[in-house]
């Protein structure tokens, strides 16, 4: 399969895994890699940028193919040491870096004169714009379907690509909601040149998460996530937990909460633990709607094939439609 993003990123087909915290580390990165798609390392998931490039060898050790790092660029009262992790990063030849967050303008010049391609994850058209302004290469555009966070604005992917794709000039790749191969059919049609996906391959068997996990996304509707922090202007969509309705109950109390009533719920620690645990209603996991469309945990090469196979089918059949 060839789109300008297979072209820029060097891979053979336009399948991008998603950055997900504590997820993304070197065993399912390869993988994905090894399969024809894009890795994502989660740099954030380490603990110090020594932590990171030591990572990024394992990796390395594993798959000759590209893969990327992400840097989600958050705010913080301890602020991680972003340039330290670029250090890293340009150090060890990564040359594709998934950008998210606040805006990376300070860096793309120095990851630009690295010889880093940069794509930028961002959750609306103004923001693509922004990004595509700044200079990005490319942006993957998150639809409100998507795991984690879907931004404030509420567009699903079936309005949210192609507006995107009407107004950038640089390749759109599209996030959120996506599982399938006729998923990505749509995705393509509707002009995107590549996918993303955090939540389908978080159910695979190099996914470094409780075998429990897993077999909760495969049993999950796509009616079981739910939509945490709205009222504080920070939506997030997780798999629905006992947690999660604890939070969302807070929220909606006369007055509402201030975060603090709800960090012991949602903090990132428990959330590592939860994963790892199995124990899904301890904590609040991210997951999208499309764990509706999850029936089985493949290997990343099984799942890449089959969803390579599903898109041109989706294609072909589509095609008949209009055969006289």
């Amino acid at each position: 399969m060839k789109t300008r993003i297979t072209e820029l990123l060097g891979i053979r087909y336009p399948i991008i895994q998603g950055g997900m915290q504590w997820v993304a580390r070197s065993p399912l990165v390869a993988a994905v890699s090894n399969a024809g798609g894009l890795g994502v390392l989660t740099a954030l998931t380490q603990p110090t940028p020594q932590a990171l490039r030591a990572e990024i060898e394992k990796t390395q050790a594993l798959t000759r193919a590209p893969f990327a790092v992400n840097l989600t660029f958050l705010p913080a009262q301890n602020r991680p040491p972003y340039d330290e992790f670029i250090d890293v990063i340009i150090d060890s030849g990564i040359r594709i870096v998934e950008t998210a967050g606040n805006n990376p303008r300070e860096y793309i010049g120095r990851l630009h004169a690295a010889g880093v391609t940069v794509v930028h994850k961002c959750t609306s058209v103004r923001h693509a714009l922004s990004a595509q302004k700044i200079g990005v290469d490319a942006v993957s555009i998150d639809g409100f379907e998507c795991a984690g966070h879907p931004g404030e604005d509420d567009v699903p992917g079936l309005v949210l690509i192609p507006a995107a794709v009407k107004v950038l000039d640089i390749p759109v790749v599209a996030s959120g909601g996506i599982a399938t191969g006729a998923g990505m059919a749509a995705a393509l049609a509707l002009g995107a040149e590549g996918v993303n996906m955090g939540t389908r391959f978080l159910a695979t068997v190099e996914s470094p998460v409780h075998e429990a996990l897993k077999q909760a996304l495969v049993n999950a509707r796509e009616t079981d996530t739910q939509l945490v922090l709205r009222s504080l202007g920070n939506t997030s969509r997780a798999l629905r937990s006992s947690v999660t309705q604890q939070v969302v109950a807070l929220e909606r109390r006369p007055g509402g909460s201030a975060f603090e009533d709800l960090r012991h719920l949602v903090t990132g620690q428990r959330g590592k633990a939860a994963l790892q645990s199995g124990d899904i209603d301890d904590a609040v996991i991210a997951a999208g709607q499309c764990v509706g469309l999850i029936d089985d945990v493949p290997t990343c090469e099984e799942l890449i094939d089959r969803m390579v196979r599903d898109c041109r089918a989706a294609f072909a059949r589509g095609n008949r439609l209009f055969v006289s």
